[in-house]
């Protein structure tokens, strides 16, 4: 899960981006309205947190951009202003949650869970499909119940494939899903073929099926067909 956190103070920034890597998620950082703008125009994220006062605009203008291009991202709002006019505001033209700072990060942390959780899971804490079984609070893989010890790229994978069923999906954006910010540490497309290749032996070795299909020059399809 791939979530981009829009502040301008970049210690409040560092701590929230800190937090949630350890809780497992992909995080982006844009610390300016234009980066942020240029980020949800050019990459999808699953969640947006967004604080309304940057230097160079406001966040309301981010969550407009995202309505605008039809985004699926969730919204959460953090902000030093409480006043229910901006609270108001900020649920009217689209975001999903409102976080007046300060904060504790963990509960942010479960805000962002729960977001994710009702807009991509339907607020279910497993993800079931067919002989997958999917515990998202935390983070274990079951093949016709029997546990599947995957690495953390390789949850991110599955959730990504399981989140696109009967998608075709590049290379390059599975790339950017698993790495983000730092897919340049991913040394090359072939880390993709690899993690794929693990998870499909590892569902395989469960009693799965091998819903792994390679669309030649392009990438992969998760499909039962």
């Amino acid at each position: 899960m791939k979530i981009l956190v829009v502040e301008d103070e970049k210690g409040l920034a560092e701590s929230i981006v800190d937090y949630l890597t350890k809780e497992g998620f992909i995080c982006e950082v844009a610390n300016t309205f234009w980066q942020a703008d240029e980020k949800v125009s050019l990459y999808k994220y699953d969640c947006t947190i967004v604080d309304l006062t940057l230097p160079d605009g406001e966040g309301f203008g981010i969550i407009q951009t995202l309505k605008k291009i039809a985004a699926t991202t969730g919204i959460i709002i953090i902000s030093a202003r409480n006043t229910l006019e901006d609270k108001i505001k900020g649920l009217e033209i689209g975001s999903d949650d409102y976080i007046t700072k300060p904060f504790h990060l963990s509960e942010l942390n479960a805000r962002v869970k729960s977001l994710i959780r009702r807009r991509h899971f339907g607020g279910n804490n497993d993800m079931i499909w067919r002989e997958i079984r999917v515990q998202l609070p935390s983070r274990k893989v079951f093949i016709n119940e029997k546990e599947a010890l995957i690495s953390r790229k390789e949850y991110d994978l599955l959730l990504y494939f399981l989140s696109n069923i009967d998608v075709v999906l590049t290379k390059e954006s599975i790339a950017e899903h698993l790495w983000g910010d730092h897919i340049d540490s991913s040394d090359s497309l072939d880390m993709v073929y690899s993690h794929i290749k693990n998870l499909r032996r590892k569902i395989l070795d469960k009693g799965g099926k091998d819903y792994i299909q390679s669309v030649y020059g392009i990438g992969y399809k998760f499909s039962a067909s």
